[in-house]
């Protein structure tokens, strides 16, 4: 597992975020992780500060724990890999056990968007919720696929922070 950088107190004014790579082959270092700097560079090109990236193995004690040791540190959890069919693909049932509450409209998001690049993308079994007042959002492990979901979504996420912080005021607006 990669260390991470150093934590930044979480400010609810800052967009922070988190990226996790869930892999064994990436884990154990079989594998270039290249899902986690794509996710990296598309959130910082959108103006978040990922302050860090690192790498679990599929399972779901190591991938919940890495949810809840990153959420006091940032707003924003990010995970790819692990949202498939196959025997270890358990990131979704790792964030479900960290999470208070899910947000289903972004996972269907991502999910509908990925069905007019592929048929597959309705095999995807990630989700979306919140530990607290961090968003943690789950992504594909292909870095193709992990960049186009996230960009799918990437737009409302400050507004989903601001929400999640608490800052609910909407400005008003004249015809």
């Amino acid at each position: 597992m990669e260390k991470p950088q150093a934590s930044h107190p979480k400010s609810p004014n800052e967009l922070t975020a988190v990226v996790i790579t869930v892999s064994d082959s990436a884990a154990r270092g079989a594998r270039t992780d290249e899902s986690g700097p794509r996710v990296a560079g598309i959130l910082e090109e959108k103006g978040f500060t990922v302050i860090s990236r690192s790498t679990v193995r599929d399972d779901v004690s190591d991938i919940e724990q890495a949810l809840r040791t990153a959420a006091p540190s940032a707003r924003l959890v990010v995970t790819t890999g692990g949202t498939g069919l196959g025997p270890r693909d358990v990131t979704p049932e790792a964030t479900r056990a960290a999470c208070d509450r899910l947000v289903d409209g972004l996972a269907e998001r991502i999910r509908a968007a990925g069905s007019a690049q592929t048929p597959f993308a309705v095999l995807s079994r990630g989700v979306c919720g919140t530990l607290g007042s961090t968003l943690i959002v789950n992504l594909p492990g292909s870095p193709r696929g992990a960049g186009e979901s996230l960009a799918t979504i990437v737009d409302v996420l400050p507004h989903a922070l601001d929400l999640l912080a608490g800052k609910t005021q909407h400005k008003e607006t004249t015809a």
